[in-house]
């Protein structure tokens, strides 16, 4: 069951999310620390992460702790090839996201980086994972804004062109150990950008389904990874943002969110 996120009050999804700001210095691996807190606070409990997007991105780094982590994504040639050569995967299902299992309150947390903007019918994948999650469990998520003058031009860009933006994104990903040498091959899908694909569509999915932002963060990381074209695709942003006369920012391309899934007997509704 799902709701549209058009037509709710701006209020009440700007009273729900936290101040906007810059990425912390350690945003690099955000998620991870993260996890890594809400393990260290519960020391008897075993931790279930779901990795949603499991095919290109990478899995969050709980250090020591035992943990046991499922992923899902689509089922595309390279998707499923990548995810095959994931050895922190304990299980992984790939398929519409729609109907792939996901068991009721069956996680703590669910990471989700670029995946909302690039799966159909993201507003009710979106529903599916809260309702995986268990009460006071983590949602991840980290997207390209549609709501911006990248979004805008992601949509139009060439594919070579797209393909190079992601080739900079990860190199700039958080370096860890990586004894299985896994690295994912290729770009993701192309990217859709569902309505609810933007930090506005994201905060009011968040009011409508009483979800708390415990962080948000902006950042230019897909504009950035252009490298020597970083300040021509700048400049081009900043044209986009004036014709949109404001519509579209040119300030950042992604949105980076801490989501808390509240722990009450209230709960059972999400």
């Amino acid at each position: 069951m799902t709701s549209s996120t058009r037509g709710i009050p701006r209020r009440a999804a700007e009273e729900q999310a936290t101040d906007l700001r810059p990425p912390p210095a350690e945003a690099g691996d955000l998620f991870s620390a993260r996890a890594r807190q809400y393990a260290h606070d519960r020391p008897l409990h075993d931790v279930h992460v779901l990795e949603a997007g499991c095919g290109w991105g990478r899995g969050l780094d709980l250090g020591t702790r035992e943990h046991r982590s499922t992923g899902v994504d689509l089922d595309t040639p390279a998707l499923r090839a990548n995810t095959r050569r994931r050895a922190d995967l304990d299980a992984w299902h790939l398929g519409d996201l729609r109907t792939v299992p996901m068991p009721p309150r069956a996680y703590d947390i669910v990471h989700a980086p670029f995946l909302i903007e690039r799966v159909p019918h993201a507003e009710l994948v979106l529903d599916r994972f809260v309702a995986s999650l268990r009460p006071g469990g983590l949602l991840l998520v980290r997207l390209r804004d549609r709501d911006t003058a990248f979004g805008f031009l992601d949509r139009l860009l060439p594919r070579r062109l797209r393909e190079r933006m992601w080739r900079g994104l990860a190199r700039t990903a958080p370096r860890r150990p990586d004894p299985d040498g896994w690295r994912p091959t290729g770009p993701p899908p192309p990217a859709l950008y569902d309505p609810v694909a933007s930090r506005q569509g994201m905060r009011w999915y968040c009011v409508m389904r009483g979800l708390v932002i415990a962080e948000e963060y902006t950042s230019r990381a897909g504009i950035e990874a252009f490298g020597a074209g970083t300040r021509l695709l700048t400049g081009l942003c900043r044209v986009v943002a004036a014709l949109s006369r404001g519509r579209l920012s040119a300030d950042h391309s992604e949105v980076t969110l801490v989501i808390r899934k509240p722990e009450s007997r209230f709960a059972r509704v999400l």
